[in-house]
């Protein structure tokens, strides 16, 4: 169970054996990655991820029993330091949302190629979050499709942002979040763009950010972007 020093350790469930034999195979061929087990569905995911702890989790989402979904803020829970990278048939806003609310770091469609396979389950691995270009189309399309909103969603104005945030900075993360570029952000907020990149790399560092994608993430997870619908 140990492998060897180095290794990223991966988990690959999904409810087609066919896939599973598939990517087991793909992914077993990733230089300094190894396999360790394949499981059918979510709760056969959380069992061998409690045996085997993964580094990260090839999790598919709709699957019989226990989804990727619930699978997934389960692990988050019991092994957080097991990272999750959705790999599914689908794209649409009521598939991408609720996964990467549930924690996971990482979003492939099953078109992904093997190289895009083996860098995001680097990314992941590594700590960031990796979200296919399509996916974040997807996501900045949906949220900028909306009305646009006074307040950051679905909070009461009276409490304060997370982590520290400002009131300042939570307006331009939920904008952030909602696609829009520092110029346009800057034009929206009567800014200059040199305080939203200050604005911006404060947010960062306040809740861990790495990058846009993370950060539009956190906004999720944390109620600071348009729900999903």
């Amino acid at each position: 169970m140990t492998g060897v020093p180095g290794t990223i350790r991966v988990l690959i469930a999904d409810d087609q054996r066919v896939v599973r034999d598939g990517l087991s195979m793909l992914v077993g061929l990733i230089d300094g990655v190894e396999v360790v087990g394949t499981a059918c569905d979510g709760a056969e995911a959380a069992r061998l991820a409690e045996a085997h702890r993964p580094d990260v989790i090839l999790m598919d989402l709709r699957m019989p029993g226990t989804d990727g979904i619930a699978a997934t803020a389960d692990l988050r829970q019991r092994l957080p330091a097991t990272r999750v990278l959705v790999l599914t048939t689908y794209a649409d806003e009521d598939a991408i949302v609720p996964a990467l609310q549930a924690g996971a770091r990482g979003y492939l469609t099953k078109d992904a190629s093997a190289e895009q396979i083996e860098a995001a389950i680097h990314a992941v691995h590594a700590g960031q979050t990796h979200l296919d270009p399509a996916v974040q189309e997807r996501l900045v399309a949906a949220v900028i499709s909306r009305p646009p909103v006074t307040e950051p969603p679905g909070q009461d104005p009276a409490r304060k942002p997370p982590d520290g945030l400002t009131a300042r900075e939570a307006e331009v993360l939920m904008l952030l979040a909602s696609g829009l570029s520092n110029t346009e952000i800057a034009r929206r907020l009567y800014l200059s763009n040199a305080t939203v990149k200050t604005h911006i790399n404060r947010i960062f560092a306040k809740t861990g950010a790495r990058d846009r994608a993370q950060a539009v993430r956190y906004a999720y997870q944390h109620g600071l972007a348009p729900p999903a619908r």
